[in-house]
């Protein structure tokens, strides 16, 4: 059956990912932890698809303030063909300069953290932005298959895959055609990198929140109100928090743009070597 053939790949990924990256999770989740319990922000970006693990980390069950989605609808798909489909979108995405123009409306500050989310990690979004990120002093870790570096070109002007820009990155362990299922022709089917992206970033979100609650630092979580004991407006007053927390940081004057060869840049950052 292809449903259960997709099952045992994906909890095959699933079981490679605890195995080979739990180390890094955890090296992130600390880095998470301290950024928020300092009043630091960890930010989350990706495009495409890769936007699905940063929606699913806030607002929801079972998360906490502390967390700030770099949201573009530019790079977010609403249609298949046309205006906000594929085409556009990946257009965008692709398109050198593009990211750090979108930056120009967040206050990024050194002790902040970006996680950044790409299956294929060759893109000039998702590589900008963690780019960007560090050169503002950000922490950066990338979640993106290592596999496809080993089988493709990058893609970006610098040579550089995401994975090359972070202070940990970390292998969705997913194959580089993403789909696991084999049913007879060239193309697979059933993706698998949308499930191993959110499974990773829920990891991240239990490793920072558990670290989190034994410093009892824990932000307040938002929780099903079929919970017991949870008072009638326990996700009012999580929504305030996260309002003042969204809002409650001046705006940083905008950085003067440069030349289209200053996205480029390198520094001493840029030729680390991720954990």
């Amino acid at each position: 059956m292809s449903a259960e053939r997709y099952l045992e790949r994906i909890q095959k990924i699933i079981g490679k990912i605890h195995k080979t990256q739990i180390k890094k999770i955890e090296k992130a989740g600390k880095i998470m932890a301290e950024a928020i319990a300092s009043g630091h922000r960890v930010y989350l970006f990706g495009s495409g698809h890769s936007v699905i693990p940063v929606m699913d980390v806030f607002p929801r069950y079972g998360s906490f303030v502390g967390f700030y989605p770099l949201y573009d609808p530019r790079l977010m798909w609403h249609n298949v063909i046309g205006p906000g489909g594929a085409r556009e979108l990946l257009w965008i995405e692709r398109k050198e300069g593009y990211a750090r123009v979108f930056l120009q409306s967040y206050s990024l500050q050194p002790g902040d953290v970006v996680i950044v989310f790409s299956h294929g990690g060759r893109n000039a979004a998702p590589i900008e932005v963690a780019q960007e990120a560090m050169d503002r002093g950000l922490k950066v870790i990338t979640v993106s298959s290592h596999q496809n570096m080993k089988v493709s070109r990058p893609a970006h002007s610098t040579g550089k895959f995401l994975a090359e820009l972070a202070d940990v990155a970390i292998d969705n362990c997913t194959p580089p055609e993403d789909a696991l299922v084999d049913v007879g022709k060239p193309e697979k089917i059933a993706a698998g990198s949308t499930v191993a992206a959110v499974s990773v970033a829920m990891a991240l979100l239990a490793e920072a929140g558990a670290i989190l609650a034994r410093q009892g630092k824990l932000p307040p979580t938002f929780v099903s109100p079929n919970v017991p004991g949870v008072a009638a407006d326990h996700n009012d007053r999580v929504y305030q928090a996260f309002t003042e927390f969204f809002y409650g940081r001046p705006v940083a004057q905008n950085r003067t743009e440069s030349s289209p060869s200053s996205v480029h840049k390198k520094n001493s950052r840029q030729h680390r070597t991720a954990s």
